[in-house]
């Protein structure tokens, strides 16, 4: 056994983990508990990393050889590392020599290490000379970057996670941080438990887990958060409850801000935010009277049209209370990716240069030449993320490298992105996982090390760089990331006929992190005092320059990053969201993250587990807006924008404000898709998203787009489900998603049975889908075959003329009888209660005739579980209601009584918040 210290690659909050492994498989994982970001704790994701990288998963899903298509459509071919990398020099050397370099794009990730980031950004803007080399980051963190800069003149967040504990405020703005930073949110239980005068005000449109532990939530309206903040300030400036002094010392700008504000009103902004002006007059007391205030905000003030706007108030109200550059204050963008600030500090953006240069300073583009051995490096603005795809679509951008990301799932308006890998003459994928969308596109596949196989760095949303690990070789053929850029830019320097000693002369990630430490020299983020080997003795903060200390917090001299020294306040008026509400589009959408998935769900989709909180894809909406559209729990709906219609079901959720809807940023087409009318295979949560985006940031607008919500008329409707070896399952999944194009509606996810650590865990397969009509007898028989529901043993009932078929699989297990499997087609309206005893793994021997004819209703009621709550510990809500009813006290101390018996919420405690939701709506035990 060899334990192995290392980074979580999930959220931006940047967790240690130790890792345990045994030869080349990785067997366990837990939290580090020296590590400053997490002190041993994990959430739901991190805790069951080491099941994503069991061998079964790598055997199924893993890229492990690189792969070619001759042409487009064709299955991909095995080819030599040699033979690959010399088809990408050839295909990108011919392109640049005959187009030019702005020919070419790099569409690069926050989960990509530092080094990794590095190597692609010299090579882009140094070697090839464009800079058009943008990252999935710009869907999630350009806003911060732009909002920091202008205000407080570096992207440099001035806050720590320390600051929680020293916080009388927080103000959480646009985040769901039980669901997006579970571990932070830890502490913040904490804070309030050690200090319960600690007040908590959340601002987001949904009703969400971290909304319903605040002491204050201001349920504004989408997109209203300018307006929201230029009203608070009205009212500090009306009641006095500015910081004159911090103002007059440390800042510019102030007088023409109050000049805008005089017009935000509390009539007028609870008005338009959809708020109380009491509850508006309380905000602002809590935000602006406190002895600290700390906010805390993510992807509801970036993924904005208003974007770097939003970001910019609420830092205008942190500057004019002096909330700053003092523990427990401070404005505290919260990143979503692991390394989204790693490659911010090397500048990998299409408008930035190394150690936080801007690409449009002369004096900046010079100093990155000569550091990296350039005449020069251009000037011209590189596309950004929307608006390379856009270039690709139009024929601009004729080649396109995508490293450790997944376009075809995550950008928004999936037909320009697709229209974008189709019309490109040359698209390579440089991924870990062949699962993804986006390597259907790829005319080459280049096999990529992933976590636990990586070696190099990674910052956190505090400023706090980690060491990266590797605890196994990697697999297959598979090679470091930064590696691969290097390989490929040596031949390219050839290619291109580059004189002199290579620019790519890298051995080690250690050698590319020494040529970055160097570029930081004398910047704000200087981290010329740390070295390969102090980081690996413990993570540290910048900046440390040379002879140093690290330092937590910023700006507690009043001294900010600009010219003069002082703060800039933005004069920003408040303007509506790209897309307006209309009678044809009355829905606003919103995108976001469930508890246990991640992005993409390339590594989280692989687990059963974590789908047991969140079994399917659905569209969430206000009970009271489906009453009036006469739509049930489960009914599927047409959900319609300007760009694209989705079938998908809808829940009834209490979150939901009227005239909004949610659904999880995750579902691409990997997991739910289907065929339009007009033949389009429907492409996920994303075909709906508008590509509009912040004119400062260009950030797209992922939290609002105006859709319909019809009922969708698929009368023929199927669901199949089945226990398959954990061998076998992955690679079902994806025959199976094979398939999906066959119907209106389809989706395809995993489930699992018991969950509690050190239980057997079993993979089954879920496949729903809807059609207008019977579905052809072969593509049924296929669905058999992929979930092994052909065979004497599986008892079967056909009838042709209504377009009927079932199958069950069934297996003795001692005096039982258990079902494994199971298809229902034509008919599911006993789907209910026959999808519990094959999930729950019920004694089934009494309800063989039932599950045969369908009926409605079983001969004998089933005793189901209940949905899943605590994913560690396979706790239902049924088993949490039933314990909590018996329970006295306050609710705290029913909650430690569910918790002692149950033992939920004591492991990597994702799930607390609603345990504590689910108690306090429990009646009191008499």
């Amino acid at each position: 056994m060899q334990e192995t210290r290392s980074t979580c690659p999930y959220c931006g909050v940047g967790c240690g983990v130790i890792i345990q492994s045994e030869g080349t498989q990785i067997t366990s994982v837990r939290g580090d508990p020296d590590h400053p970001a997490n002190f041993g704790r994990l959430c739901s994701k991190g805790s069951t990393l080491h099941l994503t990288a069991s061998a079964a998963v790598t055997q199924q899903t893993r890229l492990l050889q690189p792969l070619q298509r001759l042409r487009r459509g064709a299955m991909p071919q095995m080819v030599t590392w040699d033979a690959a990398l010399q088809r990408a020099t050839d295909a990108f050397a011919r392109i640049v020599q005959e187009h030019g370099p702005d020919a070419v794009g790099f569409y690069v990730s926050g989960q990509l290490l530092t080094e990794d980031y590095y190597v692609f950004n010299k090579l882009a803007k140094g070697l090839i000379g464009t800079n058009n080399i943008d990252t999935n980051s710009r869907l999630c963190m350009s806003s911060a970057v732009a909002g920091y800069k202008k205000t407080l003149g570096a992207d440099a967040p001035p806050a720590c996670y320390d600051d929680v504990n020293h916080a009388q405020t927080l103000f959480i703005v646009g985040s769901n941080t039980a669901f997006a930073h579970p571990v932070l949110f830890r502490r913040i239980e904490d804070s309030k438990r050690a200090n319960p005068a600690l007040k908590i005000v959340v601002v987001d449109p949904r009703l969400t887990d971290t909304a319903g532990t605040a002491d204050l939530h201001l349920q504004i309206q989408p997109g209203t958060d300018v307006m929201l903040f230029n009203g608070m300030l009205h009212l500090m400036l009306w009641e006095g409850w500015t910081h004159a002094t911090y103002i007059a010392q440390h800042t510019n700008g102030f007088e023409e801000l109050k000049a805008t504000v005089r017009d935000y009103t509390p009539d007028n902004v609870a008005q338009t935010c959809g708020i109380r002006k009491e509850d508006l007059l309380e905000a602002t007391r809590l935000f602006a009277c406190s002895t600290a205030t700390l906010s805390l905000y993510c992807q509801g003030l970036n993924q904005s049209s208003s974007g770097t706007a939003k970001n910019t108030a609420l830092i205008n109200l942190h500057l004019a209370t002096g909330q700053i550059g003092k523990p427990g204050a401070g404005p505290f963008s919260l990143t979503g990716q692991p390394n989204a600030m790693g490659g911010r500090e090397v500048g990998g953006l299409a408008n930035l240069l190394s150690a936080h240069r801007d690409l449009s300073n002369p004096a900046h583009r010079a100093e990155v030449a000569a550091l990296w051995g350039v005449d020069d490096v251009p000037s011209k603005p590189g596309k950004t993320a929307v608006e390379m795809f856009q270039a690709a679509a139009d024929g601009e951008i004729k080649a396109l490298w995508i490293a450790c990301t997944n376009p075809a799932q995550s950008m928004p308006d999936q037909t320009t992105v697709r229209r974008a890998l189709e019309r490109a003459e040359f698209v390579v994928v440089q991924e870990a996982f062949a699962t993804t969308a986006t390597c259907a596109y790829a005319d080459l596949l280049l096999p990529a090390t992933t976590w636990g196989e990586k070696e190099g760095t990674v910052t956190n949303s505090e400023r706090c760089i980690s060491r990266v690990r590797a605890a196994v070789a990697a697999p297959g053929a598979a090679r470091h990331d930064w590696g691969i850029a290097v390989n490929f830019a040596q031949r390219l320097e050839q290619a291109l006929l580059h004189t002199g000693p290579s620019l790519f002369d890298y051995a080690t990630p250690e050698t590319i992190w020494n040529e970055h430490r160097e570029s930081t020299r004398g910047r704000d983020l200087d981290i010329t005092g740390l070295s390969y080997a102090l980081l690996d003795a413990a993570p540290r903060q910048w900046p440390a320059p040379q002879g140093s200390q690290s330092k937590a917090r910023l700006y507690e001299d009043g001294v900010f990053h600009t010219a003069d020294g002082r703060a800039q306040f933005c004069n920003v008026v408040y303007k509506p969201v790209a897309e307006q509400r209309e009678a044809r589009y009355p829905f606003s959408l919103n995108t976001g993250r469930l508890r246990d998935q991640w992005h993409g769900m390339s590594r989280t989709g692989t687990l059963g587990r974590l789908f047991g909180h969140v079994r399917e894809p659905a569209l969430q909406m206000n009970p009271q807006d489906m009453a009036r559209r006469l739509l049930k729990a489960g009914d599927l709906v047409h959900v319609t924008s300007k760009r694209g219609t989705i079938v998908v079901p809808v829940q009834p959720s209490a979150e939901q404000s009227m005239s909004q809807v949610f659904m999880a940023m995750h579902w691409g087409e990997e997991f739910i898709s289907g065929l339009s009318a007009s033949g389009q295979r429907l492409a996920g949560v994303n075909a709906l998203t508008t590509s509009a985006v912040c004119p400062e940031s260009k950030q797209p607008e992922f939290k609002h787009t105006a859709v319909k919500v019809l009922k969708a008329e698929l009368p023929w409707t199927l669901l199949a489900m089945a226990w398959l070896p954990v061998d076998q399952a992955l690679t079902a999944r994806r025959q199976l998603q094979e398939l999906m194009g066959e119907f209106a509606f389809a989706t395809c996810v995993p489930f699992t049975g018991a969950a509690a650590p050190g239980a057997q865990e079993r993979s089954g397969v879920l496949f729903r889908a809807a059609a207008n009509e019977v579905l052809p007898a072969a593509v049924l028989d296929r669905l058999e075959s992929i979930l092994q529901l052909q065979g004497a043993e599986v008892l079967r009932y056909t009838d042709h003329k209504r377009g009927q078929r079932r199958s069950m699989r069934m297996h003795r297990e001692g005096q039982d009888s258990l079902l494994d499997g199971f298809l229902l087609a034509g008919d599911t309206c006993a789907q209910h209660w026959i999808s519990g005893l094959l999930q729950d793994e019920l004694p089934a021997q009494r309800y063989g005739r039932a599950m045969l004819l369908a009926v409605s209703e079983p001969p004998v009621p089933v005793a189901s579980k209940g949905k899943v709550v605590c994913s560690c510990f396979d706790v239902r809500d049924v088993a949490i209601q039933a314990q909590v009813k018996d329970c006295k006290g306050t609710d705290v101390q029913r909650l430690a009584a569910v918790q002692g018996a149950l033992r939920c919420g004591t492991n990597c405690g994702s799930c607390v918040p609603e345990l504590q939701r689910m108690v306090r709506e429990a009646p009191i035990a008499a």
